[in-house]
């Protein structure tokens, strides 16, 4: 069963807000044999010129679905992330359920016939496999965050992997959308 945590900033979190959010995401649930048990994280913000912002991140087992959104109407933004969750479901539900069939177990996902052909259509574009059409190889240069950062932004790109001078451990760091850095490091 999908739990709900969900918190407000910049505004309150009434209880037709918080019964529009769990009818809406909990609808995710139809598309598991066995629903996980699992905590959807949903933050919603308003801004000064009345736009929301609205975040939920649902973390399971193999996978995190996460959806960001904003708009000017509250409810509209939330069947809009609705709709994002609904699509990586999908997609995610397809690539699994056949690596689950391939092995000879039980599928995870659910089956479910979508009235609308749209749907229908849309799931079998996304059964495609990724194509990788480019390989690169290098090696990690130990550094800290800040020469990494340097290093990003004196290639162009948008993140940089290399070793931890510190902690041995690789890590990342990357351009977030508001222009400032983020760092992700990994553990064992």
């Amino acid at each position: 069963m999908i739990r709900f945590e969900i918190h407000g900033e910049n505004l309150t979190i009434t209880d037709a807000i918080r019964n529009y959010i769990e009818d809406k995401i909990g609808k995710l649930e139809r598309y598991f044999n066995d629903v996980p048990d699992a905590t959807a994280h949903v933050k919603v913000k308003t801004y000064t010129n009345s736009t929301t912002k609205i975040e939920v991140t649902i973390p399971l087992k193999n996978v995190t679905l996460r959806a960001e959104e904003r708009n000017d109407d509250l409810y509209a933004g939330i069947d809009l992330i609705n709709s994002k969750l609904e699509r990586q479901v999908r997609k995610y539900k397809t690539r699994v359920n056949r690596k689950h069939r391939d092995r000879g177990e039980p599928d995870v996902f659910a089956e479910i016939t979508e009235p609308n052909n749209n749907d229908v259509k849309e799931d079998n574009a996304e059964d495609t496999d990724f194509e990788i059409i480019r390989s690169k190889q290098f090696s990690l240069k130990p550094m800290d965050s800040e020469e990494a950062v340097l290093q990003m932004d004196l290639l162009g790109h948008d993140f940089f992997i290399f070793t931890d001078r510190e902690t041995d451990g690789t890590s990342i760091v990357y351009k977030r959308k508001d222009g400032k850095y983020g760092l992700i490091e990994t553990s064992e």
